[in-house]
């Protein structure tokens, strides 16, 4: 099985249930994905798949990395990553992985780069209190003293201050599969994940997750069957 896919967070949206009850959800496109290399524990020390997703200009890519596309019948991509796995995979290199590895009621941990926000202080940064607000403070936002006087005399590593906020890898887990859209490519997750609209995505499978959804899934279907095979021979006897 294909540990996960890449793709591209499109936006925000809602979806509304059968009951009526709404669940804002975040549109994502999957896929289509080429594989670019299979990494072999005897090869490489570890199993796992290099995918390549959205088609680019040759001319976008360095002549080492044209050269070695061409060798292997490849097309060019703008997003390649590599995905590990635990088991040893099936697929061969120049595969497409496509949307069709997931389904509806999945869980995904999702990577992706977060919304870069700048510069800022210590009370959007770190979520401070701030100072006092009346009587003559100076200080509202301010961080105050950081150090100590006789002992330690220094200041401990991590303190949080002020700084730069944002655009750095930050993965969600557990993200579940609302719907899912095999002609257009896209996938409707619940909540919110990494990253500004057309930011560029790693979907894995959150594994026990996933299989112990499809495992109830299973045992419905099951139920549902037993039902009815059950209540045929009422019927016949009408």
């Amino acid at each position: 099985m294909v540990p996960g896919i890449l793709g591209k967070k499109i936006g925000m949206t809602q979806i509304f249930g059968e009951d009526g009850r709404r669940t804002p959800v975040t549109v994502v496109k999957a896929g289509p994905c080429s594989v670019q290399a299979v990494k072999t524990p005897k090869k490489d020390g570890y199993n796992a798949v290099c995918m390549g997703y959205e088609d680019v200009k040759e001319k976008r890519l360095k002549k080492p990395q044209r050269e070695d596309l061409k060798a292997r019948n490849l097309k060019p991509k703008g997003f390649v990553r590599e995905i590990r796995c635990d088991e040893d995979l099936e697929v061969k290199v120049g595969d497409e992985v496509t949307l069709g590895i997931f389904q509806k009621g999945d869980f995904l941990d999702i990577t992706g780069l977060s919304k870069g926000k700048g510069f800022q202080g210590g009370m959007k940064r770190h979520n401070w209190n701030g100072g006092p607000e009346s009587h003559g403070s100076m200080s509202h936002r301010a961080p105050g003293s950081i150090g100590a006087s006789s002992y330690p005399s220094r200041v401990f590593k991590g303190q949080s201050m002020p700084g730069h906020m944002g655009n750095v890898r930050t993965t969600i887990q557990n993200v579940q599969i609302v719907e899912t859209d095999a002609a257009n490519n896209t996938i409707a997750v619940k909540g919110a994940i990494p990253g500004a609209n057309g930011t560029y995505l790693i979907l894995r499978y959150a594994k026990k997750k996933t299989l112990a959804a499809r495992e109830k899934k299973e045992e419905k279907a099951e139920g549902k069957t037993e039902e009815k095979t059950a209540e045929k021979p009422n019927d016949e006897k009408k």
